[in-house]
């Protein structure tokens, strides 16, 4: 542990390390047995908790999920082994209403939701966390990639130290009352460090696949969970053109999304992608790459982490991430009495009402300055 700087007040709480009670959130996967084993082994007072959020009879056959049959077993396994309290907290009820059912209207609308976003918002960070402090928790632990820096009195975000494994854009949400609340013991590390932490540490679950789709969507299909939630959600209606011209039907809005180019169909003889969804005309509007090109992002629920105040942000120079896989890109930020909006120095491509836009600190990228959640583009 000392290797990997995990000794000393490494959670910045203060005093005796047997003081202070400290619940870490444990899916089942490797990176959130790793903080329970090593807060734990450093002498923490550790509760460890996992969420139940959907029905796990259907997916305990499935791998690449996460809080559901297996990864409980896994988790409860990784507690039993390590010597400390394990419980699993069923928030099947309140995943649906905060998360399911948020991921189905969005697409409803005609936007494409980020459900790992509303999760840490709603469910993991605002429940748990109200929890965690029931139990006379001193902080939240969590096997999140991102770095917790104090600047001055405020607790603030940085980018992981791994950027292959940087969480931020799915922890834009975060609040500073959160923060002060909250721990990340691994964004420091690399993912083949806490991997070879797991094998020091002799955890059951140290080669285990990392968690790849969405939870509650089984194989991808997120039309067929839309439908199921909602199922007047399969209203026909046309493609049509940018230019107005009719090319055929389709049979739901919630089978596309903006940028997408394939199985449109529809055939013209020059690659159409699709550019806007028109949720209540049910019409899916098509057109060149370049119709994609987007220079300006409103937004909306924007949560701010830099200094001062949002409005003093006005005109401030930013990098901002449209997509998870994507790098930040130079924009400037516009705060007047008609909303936040985001303007980008060099455009982007298939920028999706419904996703998150993610706002970091000019030059280096390195703090995360919050974000907001895109409502109209330009």
């Amino acid at each position: 542990m000392a290797e990997y700087g995990l000794v000393g007040d490494f959670l910045q709480l203060g005093g005796d390390p047997a003081s202070h009670r400290v619940v870490a959130a444990m899916s089942g996967g490797v990176d959130s047995s790793v903080v329970g084993a090593v807060l734990h082994r450093a002498g923490y007072d550790v509760v460890g908790m996992t969420l139940q959020l959907y029905d796990h009879g259907e997916a305990i056959h499935r791998k690449g999920a996460c809080c559901a049959g297996q990864d409980i077993h896994d988790a409860r396994r990784v507690a039993d082994a390590m010597g400390f309290a394990h419980y699993v907290l069923d928030y099947e009820s309140r995943f649906k209403q905060a998360v399911m059912d948020d991921f189905a209207d969005t697409y409803l609308a005609g936007a494409t939701p980020i459900p790992c976003v509303r999760c840490n918002q709603t469910v993991k960070f605002a429940d748990l966390l109200e929890t965690a402090r029931q139990l006379g928790a001193d902080a939240l632990a969590t096997g999140h990639y991102i770095r917790r820096d104090m600047s001055g009195n405020r607790a603030g975000l940085k980018r992981a130290a791994d950027p292959g494994k940087d969480q931020s854009y799915f922890l834009f949400a975060t609040t500073h009352e959160q923060l002060d609340f909250l721990r990340f013991p691994l964004g420091h590390l690399s993912k083949d460090q806490t991997r070879e932490l797991a094998e020091a540490f002799g955890l059951g679950v140290a080669h285990k696949p990392d968690s790849q789709d969405i939870c509650f969507v089984p194989d991808g299909d997120y039309a067929s969970v839309v439908k199921k939630l909602r199922p007047e959600a399969a209203r026909p209606g046309e493609i049509v053109h940018a230019d107005g011209r009719v090319l055929g039907e389709h049979e739901g809005v919630i089978h596309y999304t903006v940028g997408q180019r394939r199985g449109l169909g529809v055939a013209t003889g020059e690659p159409l992608y699709v550019i806007r969804l028109d949720a209540d005309a049910a019409q899916v509007i098509v057109g060149p790459r370049e119709a994609l090109d987007v220079t300006r992002i409103a937004l909306s629920e924007v949560n701010w982490l830099g200094e001062g105040d949002l409005a003093d942000a006005d005109g401030l120079a930013i990098g901002v991430k449209v997509r998870s896989t994507r790098p930040p890109s130079p924009a400037t930020l516009e705060v007047g009495d008609d909303g936040v909006f985001v303007l980008l120095a060099d455009g982007e491509q298939g920028v999706a009402p419904g996703q998150a836009c993610v706002f970091y600190s000019d030059g280096d990228h390195e703090r995360v300055l919050g974000g907001g959640w895109i409502r109209a583009t330009r």
